[in-house]
C-alpha cells in the first residue's frame, strides 16, 4: 500500500466502504448480479487513482464494508499480493480511475436486461416512457467487443466513456460512472428499469410509442435537476432495510 493512500481521509473511505457494500447487497436482492463476477468501485482520492472495490471471489450478498480492497490504480504490483483483486476488476477498473478522474463512482453488470440490450444490433434506449428517457443522449455504445476486460481491451473502454453516465458494452453489459455512491447507484437500478421495459415492448411485436427529441431531452433534463436528492434518499432507504435485515454489510 502506497504512502498516498495512507493519506487520505479515513472518515471518507469509511462511509464509502458502507454505501458500496449496501449497493453490492441491493443489487443481489434484484438478480443484477452474476455468480461472484462483475465489480463496483470508488475513487477515493482527489485524482481518481486510490479507489475501493470488492474482494475477489465474493458474492455481492455476503459482501461487508471491511472486506473491500483499498487499490492504487498506478501500482504495477498489485495484482502480485495474495489478496489482490480479480484481473478483469483490476484491468477495467483501474484503466478507468487512472484515465477518467471525474468517473468517481463505476459499478459493472451483466444484468439481464442491459445485457439482453447489447446483444442486439441496434442496442439504443428508445425514449419510451420517463425511464428511458432519462438516458436519453446519456449512453455511450462500445461494439468493437475484443474480449474478456483485460490489458487492451480494459485500456481501450477507458477511452470511451467520455462525459456519459452509461456505457453499453456491445455483447458483454453496462458499465455505469457517477460522481457519488449513490447516484451511480440510482443509474443503474434505473438503467437496468429502462432495458427491461424496452425488451418488454420489444417482445410485443407492436409499433412502440416513441417521443420526439425535445421530450426526451427535457423529460432527461427534469431527471437531473432533482436528480441527486433523489439518489441520496433510494440509497438511504436501501440501507434502513439492510440495517433492519441484515446489518452484517456493516461491518
Amino acid at each position: 500500500m502506497t504512502a498516498s493512500i495512507h493519506a487520505i481521509d479515513d472518515a471518507l473511505i469509511h462511509q464509502a466502504r458502507i454505501d458500496l457494500a449496501a449497493c453490492f447487497r441491493w443489487t443481489a436482492r434484484l438478480n443484477m448480479h452474476e455468480s461472484i463476477a462483475n465489480h463496483f468501485s470508488f475513487a477515493v482520492s482527489d485524482d481518481g487513482s486510490q479507489f475501493i472495490c470488492n474482494p475477489r471471489g465474493r458474492h455481492f450478498s455476503n459482501i461487508k464494508a471491511s472486506e473491500m480492497l483499498l487499490l492504487d490504480a498506478n501500482d504495477a504490483d498489485t495484482m502480485n499480493r495474495p489478496n489482490a483483486p480479480d484481473p478483469t476488476t483490476w484491468a477495467i477498473h483501474g484503466a478507468l480511475h487512472r484515465n477518467v478522474p471525474q468517473a468517481r463512482c463505476l459499478m459493472h453488470i451483466h444484468s439481464r436486461y442491459a445485457l439482453a440490450l447489447a446483444c442486439l444490433q441496434d442496442g439504443s434506449v428508445l425514449p419510451i416512457d420517463q425511464n428511458t428517457m432519462r438516458f436519453f443522449n446519456r449512453i455511450a455504445f462500445d461494439k468493437q467487443f475484443d474480449g474478456m476486460g483485460l490489458g487492451d481491451e480494459a485500456q481501450r473502454l477507458s477511452t470511451l466513456l467520455g462525459d456519459k453516465k452509461i456505457l453499453l458494452m456491445g455483447n458483454h453489459g453496462v458499465l455505469v460512472a457517477g460522481k457519488d455512491i449513490a447516484q451511480c447507484f440510482d443509474d443503474l437500478y434505473y438503467f437496468e428499469r429502462a432495458a427491461q421495459t424496452l425488451i418488454d415492448a420489444y417482445a410485443t411485436g407492436k409499433e412502440l410509442l416513441v417521443v420526439s427529441d425535445e421530450v426526451a431531452e427535457k423529460t432527461a433534463q427534469q431527471w437531473e435537476n432533482y436528480g441527486f436528492e433523489f439518489a441520496q434518499q433510494h440509497l438511504q432507504e436501501l440501507k434502513e432495510i439492510l440495517d433492519r435485515e441484515e446489518p452484517d454489510y456493516r461491518r
